[in-house]
């Protein structure tokens, strides 16, 4: 289906207001075609009439154009005001629906997706390209009618006056649609290439600003300035041929609408030469030569808008167009109850077809309430094992099953509606505090909020801030300390309250004192919930029920923190060198 067929869906449901809106621009339109057939009537009728006495012209004169401002004055305002309020009304409500559709597409989209995109590309599209759309349903479904139904009128009203000099005005009409076939084919792909270099450079400067703490530390401004430059620079040059080419079209229409007028009058002027036509006539064919050729102009003018409208809508369902990776299946039902029994049956994941498995048929059951703690070195897979619980990837053999259900046979939404998750940098929305809490249970009450901060031991922090609860903590939390940040998250999981519990990272990098009271919350947090525990620093996942060492995909140790220190193997040298690390007065312990 093509890229207007499927935009129609979104207008249809106003079809309705677009024609009461082109009826009112029909209207709207309509009355300055009275303006030529005035002065024709003024000149032939009363200027240039020996039978009427001077009074009775003046008198003549001031009736018709009292008549005329009555119309103009009193009726064509309300007229001009209803049709752009209409326009505009119908334009942004279908821009609306769009970027409603779009913004639910955007939270279906699937982890994998978002690791390969630009986060400033897909917002170029929503935002950007999403509004030249609207272009088309103003110009294409509304505009281009109105000025093809005023060229149709007055060349009627033309012809009405004399046929031989309509087809003197007209003569150069096919010119025009060779101007527009010509030049207009090249010019949509111009205007794609343009929005895409746009959406690369809004692409680009998100991450950079998002960005700026590592350019500044590591003194990079220059070499970022050089990079910018390079996206920039091929900005310019696509907006550039996209100028060049459309001032071309430009050049050549401007000359056949400058050169129609010319003919209308030397062809005027000799047939009044010749008494074929009166004076009146000739003034009305001008004045309508603006009439016709000004729409016209705007008829090109409209071309370009609704190519670069058409570009726009192409990039916008060609996003639309992303498939999920994760759908829930015909017939998913609902996970409406957990018991809490987790079950990995020998699965198997990679991220890409091209690359070699990061879990290599793996398999482990956890029991309802147990705490289990995923260790080893970086790259071992711990991270992606959780994050297949909640399904962001869905496994590529074998099974993850809770309560004995495969999760890939309820619906996604559900299951993540069981799990908490806590991870080393969790992000905070740019409100208030209350509001990122409440988005663990956005129907909770305040004192349940303030419940759950308070078993998160971040009420006392909250209420020493300026506005307590109201406090917006800024872009990504950055306003608040790591350790803050940090127990905000925890609390939106208290007030959450799932029986399934995933902490990834959820105490590093963080000072003492901060991750005594963290660590403290999240004892209280994982009391009677199943719960992941991803760590480096082993020695805060000791109190686990069992610790499971993860190395190149596959699980290589299971037990109790006495029982593999009791085995003596690779958990046994991991934790004993982290504690000759932790022994270092002058070193610092940073996971790997």
């Amino acid at each position: 289906m093509s890229s207007v067929k499927r935009y129609m869906n979104f207008v249809k449901p106003y079809k309705w207001k677009i024609v009461l809106t082109v009826s009112i621009g029909i209207l709207k339109f309509g009355i300055p075609l009275l303006i030529p057939l005035l002065s024709k009537y003024v000149i032939d009728s009363i200027l240039n009439n020996p039978d009427m006495t001077q009074a009775e012209q003046i008198d003549q004169l001031v009736w018709l154009m009292g008549g005329a401002f009555i119309v103009f004055a009193v009726i064509r305002p309300p007229v001009e005001y209803f049709r752009q309020y209409l326009a505009q009304w119908v334009g942004n409500s279908i821009l609306f629906d769009i970027r409603e559709k779009l913004f639910d597409h955007i939270q279906r989209l699937s982890l994998r997706f978002y690791s390969k995109t630009k986060t400033g590309e897909v917002i170029s599209r929503v935002i950007h390209d999403v509004e030249q759309t609207k272009n088309f349903v103003m110009t294409g479904l509304m505009n281009i009618w109105l000025d093809m139904f005023t060229i149709v009128i007055a060349i009627g009203i033309m012809l009405y006056m004399d046929v031989w000099l309509t087809l003197v005005s007209i003569s150069l009409f096919p010119l025009y649609g060779f101007a527009i076939k010509y030049f207009y084919s090249k010019l949509r792909r111009l205007t794609r290439d343009r929005s895409q270099a746009l959406a690369q450079v809004q692409g680009h400067l998100h991450e950079r600003v998002q960005g700026m703490p590592v350019v500044r530390s590591f003194a990079l401004e220059d070499y970022e300035q050089e990079q910018f430059n390079v996206q920039n620079r091929n900005f310019l040059n696509k907006a550039l041929s996209h100028t060049s080419w459309n001032a071309k079209t430009f050049s050549v229409t401007s000359t056949i609408t400058d050169i129609a007028p010319l003919l209308v009058i030397g062809f005027a002027g000799y047939f009044v030469i010749q008494g074929n036509i009166q004076i009146g006539t000739m003034v009305a064919f001008i004045g309508y030569m603006e009439r016709v050729y000004s729409p016209l102009r705007r008829l090109v003018s409209s071309s370009t808008v609704l190519t670069q409208s058409l570009a726009s809508m192409d990039r916008v369902f060609e996003f639309m167009d992303e498939t999920y990776d994760i759908k829930d299946k015909e017939g998913a039902e609902k996970l409406d109850h957990v018991h809490g029994d987790v079950e990995f049956d020998r699965i198997s994941f990679r991220y890409d077809e091209d690359e070699s498995l990061v879990l290599k048929d793996l398999s482990l059951n956890v029991k309802k309430g147990e705490t289990i703690a995923l260790v080893g070195m970086s790259g071992g897979g711990k991270s992606t094992l959780i994050s297949l619980l909640p399904r962001f990837y869905d496994v590529e053999s074998g099974s993850i099953k809770i309560d004995g259900k495969d999760i890939r046979d309820v619906e996604a939404r559900t299951l993540r509606d069981k799990i908490g998750m806590v991870l080393q940098d969790n992000i905070l929305f740019s409100e208030s505090i209350a509001m990122n809490i409440k988005m663990g249970n956005p129907d909770a009450s305040d004192d349940e909020m303030i419940a759950a901060a308070k078993a998160a031991n971040a009420h006392d922090f909250i209420m020493s801030l300026p506005y307590g609860y109201d406090t917006t903590v800024g872009e990504r939390g950055v306003k608040l300390s790591g350790g803050q940040k940090q127990r905000v998250a925890i609390a939106r999981v208290f007030l959450k309250n799932p029986p399934l519990l995933i902490l990834d990272e959820a105490t590093s990098a963080l000072d003492l004192e901060s991750e005594h009271l963290i660590q403290e919350a999240l004892e209280k947090l994982a009391a009677d919930r199943t719960t992941f525990i991803v760590a480096h620093r082993l020695s805060t996942i000791t109190h686990a029920n069992r610790i499971v060492l993860l190395a190149d995909g596959e699980i290589k140790e299971v037990g109790s923190h006495e029982e593999l220190m009791n085995k003596k193997g690779a958990y046994y040298d991991l934790y004993q060198v982290q504690q000759l690390d932790d022994a270092e007065p002058e070193t610092e312990y940073l996971g790997t």
